[in-house]
């Protein structure tokens, strides 16, 4: 009795472009972060790269995956996990540092990511469809942040006491900070830079609060 053998899976393109957006947020990059540091043109690895201008599935080469695993410090056993049964547990969602955040147009008023400027990162847990990342720059939010880590904020996430938050103010500051207390008419926060003191806002100044609900720490 002659034995099948055993049929073998073919790579989708869905899985190899997943692979790169994972290998990017392993190394805390966007997908044109990884691809610029590989010395390639930033929008290489963007969504809008993945399909040709009549609809048809582009594949990375070759060389731009080699250059990607280099700069990223990887290896190619390590892209052959992640092209695997796990590799699509992340979604892609805007990615923005965090100084650049607090500049005006980078939200609307739900505070929900708008306007330019904003790349992609893979991070996982993110089932929130208005869920952005932020990087942060610089050690003032160390040891609860340090520079180069990404957080994922969701919107649309419950808030309760003790929760790290995301604030914007009306008057345009935005901050990191663990929620104290919150009721109709304020918000009692610690902000997470340790050079500031406690903070109590009017509801009436802030524009929009979202958790924090994942830190690439």
């Amino acid at each position: 009795m002659v034995k099948q053998a055993k049929a073998q899976r073919m790579l989708t393109h869905d899985q190899i472009w997943a692979a790169l957006d994972q290998l990017a947020a392993r190394a805390g990059l966007s997908s044109s972060g990884l691809a610029k540091r590989a010395g390639l043109d930033p929008t290489t690895f963007n969504k809008s790269k993945r399909v040709t201008s009549d609809g048809r599935a582009r594949w990375p080469s070759t060389e731009s995956i080699a250059k990607a695993l280099a700069a990223a410090e990887s290896s190619i056993d390590i892209f052959a996990r992640l092209i695997g049964d796990d590799a699509g547990d992340g979604r892609a969602v805007p990615l923005l540092g965090f100084a650049q955040a607090g500049l005006s147009g980078a939200f609307d008023e739900s505070g929900f990511p708008s306007g330019k400027g904003w790349g992609e990162i893979a991070l996982p847990n993110a089932e929130d469809n208005h869920a952005f990342a932020l990087k942060i720059s610089g050690d003032a939010l160390a040891p609860a942040y340090r520079d180069g880590d990404v957080i994922l904020v969701s919107p649309r996430a419950p808030i309760r006491k003790g929760d790290r938050v995301v604030v914007k103010a009306k008057a345009g500051e935005m901050m990191l900070a663990m929620l104290k207390r919150r009721t109709a008419k304020a918000l009692e926060l610690q902000p997470l830079d340790a050079t500031q003191g406690e903070r109590t806002m009017a509801a009436s100044d802030v524009a929009w609060i979202a958790r924090i609900v994942w830190a690439s720490q």
